[in-house]
């Protein structure tokens, strides 16, 4: 079976699901999974439930937000960057607006009216997602 290695980073409280004590500020772990893993797996792995996480971004692109985690069944890929932040992180300034969205989150977003979603971009960081 083919496996894929991600960059995990988790904030805040979440640092203890990367094997950090409680007085943590961040953990990074380098996990392997099978190949066709979403982030459902990743969380799974991970020991951590869906619900503690706040913003999510993978490769930088925000992925997940409190209420919203249309994520969990986004493929990853070998070498992909996620970052998991806890429900009591800021919101950080420089994505307050415009922040680059994947199109299930803007989707979800867009649903439910929170506000004017920014153009979503494709896994590869294109913005021609049609």
């Amino acid at each position: 079976m083919k496996t894929i290695s991600v960059e995990v980073w988790l904030y805040g409280p979440l640092a203890r699901y990367g094997g950090k004590p409680h007085t943590s500020h961040y953990a990074s772990v380098f996990p392997s999974l099978p190949e066709g893993s979403c982030v459902r797996d990743l969380l799974a792995l991970l020991g951590m439930p869906t619900e503690e996480r706040g913003i999510t971004f993978i490769n930088g692109v925000l992925s997940a937000m409190p209420g919203l985690q249309p994520d969990l069944d986004r493929p990853l890929h070998d070498g992909d960057r996620i970052a998991f932040f806890h429900l009591r992180s800021m919101w950080p300034a420089q994505y307050r607006h415009g922040a680059a969205m994947t199109p299930e989150l803007a989707h979800a977003a867009q649903a439910q009216g929170l506000f004017h979603a920014p153009k979503p971009v494709s896994q590869d960081g294109s913005s021609d997602v049609a």
